[in-house]
């Protein structure tokens, strides 16, 4: 009888998908995001590893930028940014400023310190990976972007 037992929970655990642990080593590439939030105006975004509403606490995250997509905004933290997909374009300044775009090319790393404005932008399909400290929050002033 014991012995059943033991299988029964053999089985019942070897069924029961472990959750998967957060510290252990992972990769991702632009081919293998598996995207957690999908806007309509084609905006994706997925937080890799870590947590976006913790303070104090490091995260990386993903976003895709659709062709033809610009907005201007600001990040309440810093951000540290990889193109590994199409080109990003970025202008800084206290406007949405699209006369300006300086072109980031897959391979570019970018700084973007927190509270400072910006225009995003991209005229293919891009996708960048990013690391910052939560809690994440971007702000839109004035409303100033595309969809």
């Amino acid at each position: 009888m014991y012995w059943l037992i033991a299988v029964i929970m053999h089985l019942i655990l070897v069924a029961v998908p472990a959750s998967e642990p957060s510290n252990v080593p992972r990769a991702w590439d632009a081919k293998t995001i598996v995207w957690q939030k999908i806007d309509s105006d084609g905006t994706k975004w997925s937080v890799l590893q870590g947590r976006s509403d913790v303070p104090g606490e490091a995260f990386t995250y993903a976003a895709f930028v659709p062709a033809g997509f610009h907005e201007f905004h600001s990040h309440a933290s810093d951000a540290r940014v990889a193109v590994v997909q199409g080109v990003l374009k970025v202008s800084f300044g206290e406007t949405l400023d699209l006369e300006h775009l300086k072109s980031y090319p897959v391979g570019s790393f970018l700084f973007v310190p927190a509270n400072v404005e910006h225009t995003m932008a991209a005229d293919e399909d891009t996708i960048i990976i990013g690391t910052a400290v939560g809690p994440w929050h971007t702000h839109h002033p004035g409303d100033q972007h595309h969809h």
